[in-house]
C-alpha cells in the first residue's frame, strides 16, 4: 500500500501555490487592463514591466546570491504563464530576461555574473539573447556575425534578426563566429554586449502580427567594440551553450503558450454562457460545449507537459531535450488551436478588436514559431529518441 507521499509531486506545492495566486492578481488588476492598449499602440507595456519588477517578478530566476528572487524553473514558468493569460507581450518580460541572462548563469565568469545579474534582478535593466540572423534562423551554425580580437578587445561585425525586446534591454548575449576556418559548430563563440558600447545600433522596429507591446529589432554591429573579458565562457563554446540556454528556455514559451490559450478559454467560457441564440445560451448546444471540452481538455494536457519539462530544467535531467522541446511544441500547438477556436465560438465579434481573442491568437502564432521552430522541435525530440 502506498502512503500517498509519492503523489505529492503531482501537484503544485504551497510556494508555487502562492506565486501563482500572487501573479495572477497583479495580471489581473495591472497588467490586463492595458493589454489592448499596448498591442493597439505597439508599445512597451511599461505598467506591467513596473507591476512585475516592485513584486520581483520581471527576472524571478535570478538567484539571492545576486539579488534575485531564486526562483526555480516551475516558479518562473507560472510567472510567464500567468502574465500571458493577460498580455503575451506582458510575459515576455520575465522569459526574455530568462533567456538573455541564461547563457551567464550556465556558463560565465564569476566577474560577469557579478556584474550583470544584480542589475537585472534590481529591474534597472533588461537582458535579450541575439542568435538568429537573416541567412541563419534555424540553420544556427551558418551565422556569419564576426568577433574578431583587436589587442585587448573584441571586435564585432554583422546583425541579428528579430531579438526579442532590442532597444529596450540594456544588455545582450550575442553569439558571433570567432574562428571563420574552424569547425562548422565548434567556432562560435558567446559575449555580452551593453547597449552603450560604440558601433552597436538598433534597425527599426519590425511591423508584427502579434506580440506588439515587444519590440522586435535586427541589432546591427559596425565595428563595435567590447572589452576582452565579456566573453562568456570558453571560446569556441557558444553553439554549444546557446543550445542548451534553448533546452531550459523553450519551456517558457510553452509557459507563455499555455497562458495565452487559458485567458481564450477563460473568454470564451464567459461568452457562451451569456450570448444567447435561438432562444437559450449557446453554451447549452452539444457542439458548443464539444468544442470546449476539447480545448480544456488539450489545454490542461499542455500545461502539465510543461510543468513536467519545468522540473526537468530544474533537476538538469539528461532527456530535458527531449521535454523541452516537447513541451513548448505540444503547448504552442495547442495555443494555436485553442485561440482559433475562441474567435469560432464569438463568430462575428470574435474577429474584431472590440474582443480579446483575436489577439491572443495573433499573439499565440509566434509561440510556433520563435526560440525554434516547431518543425525544428521534432527533429529535437527525434534525435532523442534514435540515440
Amino acid at each position: 500500500m502506498g502512503t500517498g507521499a509519492e503523489f505529492d509531486r503531482y501537484q503544485l506545492s504551497e510556494d508555487h501555490v502562492a506565486i501563482r495566486d500572487a501573479i495572477r492578481e497583479i495580471s489581473t488588476d495591472l497588467i490586463a487592463p492595458h493589454a489592448a492598449e499596448v498591442d493597439e499602440t505597439s508599445s512597451f507595456p511599461q505598467a506591467a514591466y513596473d507591476a512585475l519588477t516592485a513584486a520581483g517578478f520581471h527576472a524571478p530566476h535570478i538567484p539571492q546570491e545576486y539579488g534575485g528572487a531564486g526562483a526555480d524553473a516551475l516558479a518562473t514558468c507560472i510567472v510567464i504563464e500567468e502574465g500571458a493569460r493577460a498580455c503575451a507581450s506582458s510575459s515576455l518580460i520575465p522569459a526574455v530576461n530568462k533567456l538573455g541572462t541564461m547563457p551567464v548563469m550556465l556558463a560565465a565568469s564569476e566577474e560577469i555574473k557579478a556584474k550583470y545579474l544584480p542589475r537585472v534582478a534590481s529591474g534597472e535593466f533588461m537582458f535579450a539573447y541575439a542568435l538568429s540572423e537573416r541567412e541563419a534562423g534555424s540553420d544556427t551554425a551558418s551565422m556569419r556575425c564576426r568577433a574578431t580580437r583587436d589587442g585587448d578587445e573584441w571586435i564585432l561585425s554583422g546583425q541579428k534578426s528579430w531579438i526579442s525586446n532590442a532597444g529596450i534591454a540594456e544588455y545582450y548575449t550575442v553569439l558571433a563566429v570567432t574562428d571563420p576556418d574552424g569547425k562548422r559548430g565548434s567556432n562560435v563563440s558567446a559575449f555580452v554586449v551593453e547597449k552603450s558600447d560604440p558601433g552597436f545600433t538598433f534597425g527599426e522596429p519590425e511591423r508584427k502580427m502579434g506580440i506588439k507591446g515587444s519590440p522586435t529589432r535586427e541589432l546591427r554591429f559596425d565595428g563595435a567594440r567590447i572589452p576582452g573579458d565579456r566573453m562568456i565562457g570558453e571560446p569556441g563554446t557558444g553553439l554549444k551553450l546557446a543550445l542548451r540556454t534553448l533546452d531550459h528556455t523553450r519551456i517558457t514559451i510553452g509557459a507563455q503558450a499555455v497562458g495565452i490559450a487559458q485567458g481564450a478559454l477563460d473568454f470564451s467560457l464567459g461568452y457562451v454562457k451569456e450570448r444567447q441564440q435561438f432562444g437559450k445560451r449557446i453554451a447549452d448546444f452539444q457542439g458548443i460545449q464539444f468544442m470546449l471540452a476539447d480545448m480544456a481538455m488539450e489545454l490542461e494536457a499542455a500545461r502539465q507537459l510543461m510543468y513536467v519539462a519545468a522540473a526537468k530544467s530544474e533537476r538538469g535531467d539528461a532527456d530535458l531535450a527531449f521535454f523541452g522541446a516537447a513541451a513548448k511544441c505540444f503547448a504552442s500547438d495547442v495555443a494555436m488551436k485553442v485561440t482559433n477556436d475562441a474567435v469560432q465560438l464569438l463568430g462575428g465579434y470574435g474577429y474584431t478588436k472590440d474582443f480579446p481573442v483575436e489577439r491572443m491568437m495573433r499573439d499565440a502564432k509566434i509561440t510556433q514559431i520563435y526560440e525554434g521552430t516547431n518543425q525544428v522541435q521534432r527533429i529535437v525530440m527525434a534525435r532523442h529518441l534514435l540515440g
